[in-house]
């Protein structure tokens, strides 16, 4: 094409795909790139928890897995000796160890009682309370959680003491002699159930009311409509539903109990009298913290971790058949 002024201008080739705007070769790749880093940007929010874990969790126990095959008493100019599985045939052939263990179970298996037989009945029983009252009732059950267990441990120890105690005065006048329970080999496990059970028990309330808010209460009135009694809604509708509820405490109950009682097991009885109120987990502190043996101690955290994965596996296996979902 020819201009006013001579000049020639080509024309464009309308076929040549050429546009005032980017080619679609240019686009695409932005918008695949936009794609890619929206999907990366979930990932990104939990790269500092995933971190985290590793770091204190991860690498812990690959460092535990590791001393667990050395001897080596925890000074850093000492050299680790190598003794193969040596550390794992001493741990499970200490009459201290067997003794731990089998106190460990019947911590466990008293804690039930303290964080789901009783928090069962008494979040039920607070259901007739109303407004303010069962607030401040359930906020009195949940206080002793608040309190840490270092300072809980210290005020029983007060009211147990053999001469000044409240408890024992209190038996004395009624013509008892309960003596210093914490160091009776009879008493001193049962005196760390009361204390550890009292402490759990707000934490086992506070749970199982939540599970019996999620609750609709169109069912107890259809099923009262229909003639139940309250017995009868209890025991096909609402144990039921608290079913899922009842599994997560009993899972908590078996992986935390002992070690919710080390605090007081540390300060009130430091594991005595003669192992009587020792557990694993007070056991694995002596081990490498009083024998500095880190060796045997890893060792023997090495097993109970297997152990208790192993719980936690077949309880979560379980848990989909013992458990009844509303939905």
């Amino acid at each position: 094409m020819t201009t006013a002024s001579g000049g020639t201008v080509v024309a464009p080739d309308a076929g040549s795909g050429a546009s005032n705007g980017p080619g679609p070769d240019l686009a695409q790749p932005r918008r695949s790139r936009r794609l890619g880093w929206r999907r990366l940007t979930p990932y990104l929010y939990l790269l500092p928890a995933v971190l985290l874990l590793i770091v204190w969790t991860y690498l812990p126990l690959a460092r535990t897995f590791d001393l667990s095959f050395y001897d080596w008493n925890l000074i850093p100019t000492s050299p680790r000796e190598a003794v193969g599985l040596d550390n794992y045939a001493t741990v499970l052939g200490l009459p201290e160890m067997q003794q731990a263990v089998l106190n460990t179970v019947v911590y466990i298996l008293a804690a039930m009682l303290f964080s789901i037989v009783l928090p069962l009945l008494i979040a039920l029983l607070a259901r007739r309370a109303k407004g303010r009252t069962k607030t401040l009732y359930e906020a009195l059950i949940f206080v002793p959680y608040l309190v840490t267990p270092v300072a809980t441990s210290a005020v029983w120890r007060w009211l147990f003491a053999e001469d000044s105690g409240l408890l024992p005065q209190a038996a004395q006048i009624a013509g008892l002699d309960i003596g210093n329970v914490f160091r009776n080999p009879d008493t001193a496990l049962w005196a760390i159930v009361i204390v550890v059970g009292w402490q759990m028990l707000g934490f086992g309330v506070l749970v199982v009311s939540a599970g019996i808010a999620g609750i609709s209460p169109d069912y107890a009135q259809a099923a009262s409509i229909d003639g139940a009694g309250s017995w009868r809604i209890l025991r096909t509708i609402t144990l039921p539903l608290l079913s899922p509820t009842i599994v997560f405490l009993g899972l908590m109950t078996v992986l935390l109990s002992a070690q919710w009682a080390y605090p007081a097991i540390d300060i009130l009885t430091q594991g005595g009298p003669n192992g009587a109120s020792n557990n694993i987990y007070h056991l694995l502190y002596q081990f490498g913290f009083q024998n500095f043996d880190a060796g045997l101690s890893a060792a023997a955290g090495v097993l109970f971790f297997l152990v208790f994965s192993a719980v936690a596996w077949l309880f979560t296996e379980l848990s989909d058949r013992l458990s009844f979902y509303d939905n």
